[in-house]
């Protein structure tokens, strides 16, 4: 504090050592001093954001579970397993301005479940055992991961003096690893890939991968407390490749969608997204 004191003392006294003519009072004279070092200060200060959003994933039609359902329905006589064709997400991701330009951002998503539900009264006629009724008809998957991307803002940044200021257009790149479970009705006719025989009453089949992503998108800063509203494109490259669970005698069961080992499905829910995203800055 007496630091200060002296710094200030010194630089009132530089000003009024010179000419008359700036006729300036000394509350003046220290109002603009401190301006200008608040002002410093701030532009010191590195900038943040938190932010949440909401993707939707059309997830590519050609995968693996999509041929689960196709050659799984064909056992289900009165119903049918659904496709997967899009997953909803909510994400929360915390990021900080590195550079003028390029960012830095961590976070996580969760995705809503897919698949289905069902309760009811459903024949099911597997391809070895015998006809049995299933009363819960259960495929759920359910996906969540920690994440991290680069972005590079192609005009308009934000900066740690003004924030956004203008609408911005942002080119990004993350990677995340990802969880993926995978729950199945327990009457389902797995396969057990050391003895190729069904495994009795199924577990929740899991993997885990990294994701991969690229996006393009624009930002808009918003009338109030240093928000914006963002909106982007990506691609998600994620496939799960060793979905399966193991049984007593530690024996990897999978699922298959054509009833041999050959054959065992992955569950690939690569797809593009559209994102929609709510930021607020800070400087730190």
């Amino acid at each position: 504090m007496r630091l200060k004191l002296i710094a200030l003392a010194i630089a009132a006294t530089a000003i009024l050592a010179q000419p008359v003519a700036a006729q300036f009072s000394e509350q003046e004279i220290i109002d603009r001093y401190m301006k200008k070092s608040v002002k410093q200060q701030k532009q010191n200060k590195k900038l943040y954001w938190l932010s949440g959003n909401y993707a939707m994933n059309r997830i590519n039609k050609n995968n693996d579970y999509n041929n689960f359902a196709n050659y799984t329905s064909a056992q289900f006589p009165t119903t049918d397993i659904l496709w997967l064709n899009k997953a909803n997400s909510f994400g929360l991701e915390f990021g900080w301005m590195f550079n003028k330009k390029f960012a830095l951002s961590i976070g996580g998503e969760y995705w809503l479940k897919l698949g289905q539900n069902e309760s009811g009264s459903f024949t099911y006629n597997p391809p070895i055992g015998a006809s049995t009724t299933v009363t819960e008809l259960i495929s759920e998957i359910k996906v969540y991961g920690l994440t991290s991307a680069v972005y590079f803002y192609l005009t308009n940044p934000p900066s740690s003096r003004n924030h956004l200021t203008n609408l911005a257009i942002k080119l990004g790149a993350g990677i995340g690893f990802y969880q993926v479970s995978w729950n199945v009705w327990d009457e389902y006719e797995n396969i057990n890939l050391s003895s190729s025989l069904p495994a009795a009453i199924n577990a929740t089949f899991k993997d885990s991968n990294i994701g991969l992503t690229l996006n393009a998108g624009a930002e808009y800063p918003l009338n109030f407390g240093s928000m914006s509203l963002g909106v982007d494109v990506n691609y998600l490259y994620l496939n799960f490749n060793n979905v399966a669970w193991y049984n007593s005698q530690d024996q990897e069961v999978v699922a298959t969608y054509a009833g041999d080992t050959n054959s065992r499905v992955d569950l690939g829910l690569s797809g593009v997204r559209g994102r929609i995203e709510l930021k607020k800055f800070f400087n730190w």
